[in-house]
């Protein structure tokens, strides 16, 4: 009896150890703390999807940078724009979802085909120098979406929000990735493929905690590695923090190349677009910017000009240098954040309405690889139209009651529809009923929501 009692305790002590022991690896990823020798893989499928695996850790990074900044007297993370950060990484996620990994396809076919050297997939060394050429190709990567237009009009999801803080590290674009693969293929004549997919997760990771104001230095790491603080002036619409700081993990690319520019207190950045778009609807922050280039590119009659309205730097303009006439851009120094604020139950709505859906998406994507290709795009089309609606809802539309009555309705019909009767079930089919009918009332105008802007 007392052996067996031994037995469970000792068995429940190693099981609690080693969840310790996995969140703790959990958060050295954040901070690219690795051992090579427990993240080598053969095949890029063996690959975790430690992106997707770290949004527990984003969440509780978020709340606790949100407290630092509250203790210091500021405002921390606001509802709307955070939530809204969030949409776009799992925006970002749907899409993985919907391709299966698809851009790896070429860099995998490049390596088997025309491979120069055979690196061992199982060195430490070659770990190494993964590591350091995926960094390297995305400085290159990062620098040409800002000059280059068409590629500026994805990255610059990534920047649309006007506060700076960890969500913005996840503030990503759907595209992106498609977009600016081709910076890696070079990589693809040397590191195994498993490898590149691997530090490429990493390199994100790392790139998320440095979005923060509550971290002012590091000391001497900031000579070598990226950090808040050169991180901050990369995301600022003052003159003097355009076109500079596109370093990954490493700064020592910026200073090689002239792109470095240290943070001053002389001047207070001002983070956003410099032409800043007030929403909080992700699907529109995607895609607004594409338009643009495409008016840009319609208004010139020369074939010239044309090109270079999609493949010269976004301040182009005929007779100027391919970024733009420095004297020509504005100096964003100062300007009132767009905001909205909303009653308190109308938060708490969407707060409830957010975590149905956050769940929902990890659920789909726990289970996508056994679902048909087109049943992943139905739920993935529900996942963003859900993120769609309820940012909408921030932004006080007008379109967004009406869009939460079909949304809630459509969802209640296919509750009973699509699964058998459980408690479960049947209190959701509640919820979403009862959510329709709540903006029914509000379609009538007995609710109202009123705009304000943040001080």
């Amino acid at each position: 009896m007392a052996s067996e009692v031994l037995y469970r305790n000792s068995t429940v002590n190693k099981e609690l150890s080693d969840v310790l022991v996995s969140h703790l690896k959990g958060v050295g990823r954040m901070f690219y703390i690795h051992s090579p020798e427990e993240t080598l893989y053969e095949k890029p499928e063996d690959v975790p999807n430690f992106f997707r695996q770290s949004f527990p850790y984003f969440i509780i990074f978020m709340i606790i940078e949100h407290i630092v900044l509250r203790l210091e007297g500021k405002k921390g993370i606001r509802l709307n724009d955070g939530v809204t950060s969030i949409s776009h990484g799992i925006f970002q996620e749907c899409g993985r979802l919907i391709w299966r990994g698809a851009e790896s396809y070429l860099y995998t076919w490049i390596y088997s085909n025309y491979r120069m050297v055979d690196l061992p997939w199982d060195n430490t060394l070659t770990w190494y120098a993964a590591a350091l050429g995926v960094d390297f190709c995305y400085y290159w990567m990062h620098r040409a979406c800002h000059e280059v237009h068409i590629l500026w009009a994805q990255h610059q999801v990534h920047h649309t929000s006007e506060d700076f803080n960890m969500g913005v590290g996840i503030r990503q674009s759907v595209l992106q990735g498609w977009c600016g693969f081709a910076f890696y293929l070079p990589l693809a004549l040397a590191i195994p493929p498993a490898q590149f997919v691997m530090h490429h997760q990493f390199s994100y990771l790392y790139m998320f905690w440095i979005h923060t104001e509550a971290i002012k230095s590091l000391g001497p790491l900031e000579y070598i590695l990226n950090t808040p603080s050169h991180h901050r002036v990369h995301h600022g619409s003052n003159k003097y923090c355009l076109d500079v700081n596109y370093g990954g993990v490493l700064i020592i690319w910026d200073r090689l190349f002239g792109t470095f520019r240290p943070e001053t207190d002389k001047i207070e950045i001002v983070y956003g677009l410099i032409y800043n778009q007030p929403s909080f609807n992700p699907f529109y922050l995607q895609i607004f910017y594409t338009g643009y280039v495409i008016e840009k590119f319609r208004s010139f009659e020369n074939w010239e000009h044309k090109i270079k309205a999609i493949v010269w730097g976004p301040s182009w303009e005929p007779g100027t240098a391919r970024l733009g006439d420095d004297d020509l851009k504005e100096d964003i120094q100062s300007r009132e954040k767009y905001d909205v604020t909303l009653p308190t139950w109308c938060n708490g709505y969407i707060v409830v309405h957010y975590a149905v859906v956050f769940y929902g998406f990890f659920e789909l994507a726990s289970r996508y690889m056994g679902m048909t290709p087109f049943s992943v795009l139905i739920f993935v089309f529900y996942v963003m139209a859900s993120l769609t609606i309820i940012g909408m809802l921030f932004d006080n539309s007008k379109y967004a009651p009406l869009l939460e009555v079909l949304r809630c309705s459509a969802l209640a019909f296919l509750t009973r529809s699509i699964s058998s009767p459980t408690p479960v079930t049947t209190l959701l089919q509640i919820f979403y009923v009862a959510s329709a009918m709540f903006w029914c009332l509000n379609t009538m105008k007995l609710l109202e929501i009123k705009r304000t802007k943040l001080e």
